[in-house]
């Protein structure tokens, strides 16, 4: 024992003094996670040309956006225990060479099939961004900065998604052949996302091969054994942090999710109008109140920040159906803004919470773990209000889902505060 207490002090006399990162470093890390999510919803304001064209339903466009979800969670399965296993950029390369891919099929498709394929691509890339894209700026920001760290990763993600149909919306309106322009312009972005990730500090991967084999069993140890792919899953004292996170992620991506898919339908129906730049706007302000009510909350406890979202996610909803019954854009843009509050600030409470609850060499695979559980629900209750609205009318159909949506929210606050005294607050 003395000598493996003698090594042990030895190894940490040797290690290098770790400099503290600065917020530079730190938004160099985040920029591959923004110019991604510009990608994930740039495609917003262009369905309505690509509908005209190709003449597909509001329940077909549902099933396009939702292949994207299907490629993010195939991509969740794996993309977090590869990255912890193998390194954040053996992930996050092969992640931005696809997202170009997308770009291409995007900038060409002339068929459903394509716009599907695209979609799925994009979704897989999305997928190892949110896993190790968001570790890889846990690595740069340390432990020093780890609540700075996840506050700007999340905002990095809600920048992207709200930045993308905002210049979407701007080009498809202003300038020829914008298809081809839109995602022109996201290949630049994509490129310049691939050379930070190239340049980023990044520690190498944890060896777990010599972990004791108990350590591994009770979710402590490395990743190095195990499937390669799984339902991505967390240590046992990171289970009631990571269900609080679900709780309220889960109700607010699918929120944000329901007014990128059919909110320029509705939209259009309640102006008459079928502006791309006016739909743009509204997912371009909606994801900049997540970005904004993230850093004007950082500071509460994340209890607090919680059943804010949950709170900020059951309006929307109340907003959403007020909406549709007066006919009302004002209340639906009510709506966009505080479905993106909801969103924003349940991704930051869960993201703080994983980053101050789990080991840095299982981090990644908790991220995807947080966003396998919230994007079910939003690749799900989308699509079904999708073709419920073919079948019964696109008013009624919101109706329903913000009633569904609104209920879990509710619930998910039941579920934060009948359990949560088995948190700690962490610093």
């Amino acid at each position: 024992m003395p000598e493996v207490l003698s090594s042990t002090a030895r190894q940490v006399r040797q290690r290098p003094e770790r400099a503290t990162a600065s917020v530079g470093s730190i938004l160099t890390a985040a920029w591959p996670i923004t110019a991604v999510f510009v990608l994930s919803n740039a495609a917003t304001p262009l369905y309505v040309l690509w509908q005209r064209s190709m003449g597909f339903s509001k329940g077909t466009l549902t099933v396009i956006f939702a292949f994207y979800i299907v490629g993010l969670l195939a991509s969740l399965l794996v993309s977090g225990i590869a990255s912890d296993r193998l390194g954040r950029k053996a992930v996050l390369i092969p992640a931005l060479l696809l997202a170009l891919a997308a770009c291409l099929v995007f900038a060409t498709a002339t068929s459903v099939v394509a716009l599907i394929v695209a979609r799925l691509f994009t979704g897989i890339a999305v997928g190892a961004v949110v896993s190790a894209g968001m570790a890889a700026v846990s690595d740069v920001a340390g432990p020093e900065r780890r609540r700075q760290g996840a506050l700007l990763a999340s905002c990095a993600m809600v920048f992207g998604a709200g930045l993308g149909p905002l210049a979407a919306g701007i080009l498809a309106q202003t300038v020829a052949g914008p298809t081809v322009t839109v995602f022109a312009v996201e290949a630049v972005l994509l490129l310049t996302a691939l050379v930070a990730v190239l340049r980023l500090p990044l520690p190498k991967p944890a060896r777990a091969a010599h972990t004791a084999p108990a350590a591994r069993a009770a979710g402590t140890g490395g990743t190095a054994g195990g499937s390669w792919i799984r339902i991505p899953s967390v240590p046992p004292h990171g289970r009631v942090p990571l269900l609080h996170g679900i709780a309220a992620f889960a109700p607010g991506i699918t929120a944000t999710s329901f007014v990128l898919s059919l909110g320029p339908s509705l939209l259009a129906n309640l102006l008459h109008s079928g502006s791309r730049i006016l739909a743009g706007c509204t997912a371009f302000v909606m994801f900049a109140a997540a970005t904004g009510a993230q850093f004007a909350v950082h500071r509460l406890s994340r209890r607090r920040i919680l059943l804010v979202s949950l709170g900020a996610t059951t309006l929307a909803m109340a907003a959403l159906a007020g909406a549709v019954t007066a006919g009302s854009a004002p209340l639906l843009f009510t709506a966009a803004i505080l479905a993106g509050v909801g969103q924003g600030l349940g991704q930051l409470a869960g993201l703080s919470l994983l980053n101050a609850t789990i080991p840095a060499r299982r981090l990644a695979e908790a991220n995807a773990a947080l966003n396998v559980g919230g994007y079910l629900a939003a690749g799900t209750l989308p699509v079904a209000a999708g073709y419920l609205s073919d079948a019964v009318g696109l008013s009624t159909s919101a109706s329903v889902f913000a009633a569904v949506l609104a209920a879990l929210a509710i619930g998910g606050a039941a579920v934060v505060v009948a359990t949560r005294h088995r948190v700690e607050e962490p610093a």
